[in-house]
């Protein structure tokens, strides 16, 4: 009777210890794969910033009537990859005290536009598309005119709207 007890014994600890093993293990599995999971998946579904204003340069700098064109880049992280948008945006004055800032791209098939200051006219290089300095289409199969930035004027600088 006793070798019964003490092997029944036995196998309750064994049972016990390898009990207490098996939670021990999942507690520090959840302890490291907890984070380990948020790390790899929170990029994919972080909200994106908002929308971002971009300083152009001086309002002062323009020519009334004739579109100036500034340059501009910013890094913008998707998920996992950081890229860098770069592109022209034409300013246009008329007044001296407000501005309309275009888009280089054409509304045709979204080649980059150049501004001819000869003939104050923007030129599509793909499908000899024309537009006025103003942007509205002159000639060429473009469906409408240039697209316009959101912009404002703080302190005297010319800003635009970028989505995020």
């Amino acid at each position: 009777m006793t070798e019964e007890f003490s092997s029944r014994e036995e196998i309750g600890r064994r049972r016990f210890l390898t009990g207490i093993i098996g939670v021990v293990a999942g507690v520090v599995a959840a302890l490291v794969g907890v984070p380990a999971i948020g790390y790899v998946v929170s990029p994919g579904v972080k909200k994106q910033g908002g929308d971002e204003w971009i300083t152009l340069g001086p309002l002062a700098s323009l020519t009334p009537g004739v579109p100036t064109a500034f340059p501009y880049s910013r890094t913008i992280a998707d998920g996992w990859v950081q890229a860098t948008q770069t592109g022209t945006a034409y300013a246009l004055t008329l007044d001296g005290q407000t501005a309309t800032v275009l888009s280089d791209i054409c509304t045709h098939l979204s080649c980059r536009v150049s501004f001819k200051p000869e003939t104050l006219t923007f030129l599509c290089p793909c499908h000899d598309a024309v537009f006025s300095a103003t942007g509205a289409v002159v000639s060429g199969p473009p469906p409408r005119p240039l697209d316009q930035f959101a912009s404002r004027i703080e302190g005297g600088q010319i800003q635009i709207q970028l989505e995020a």
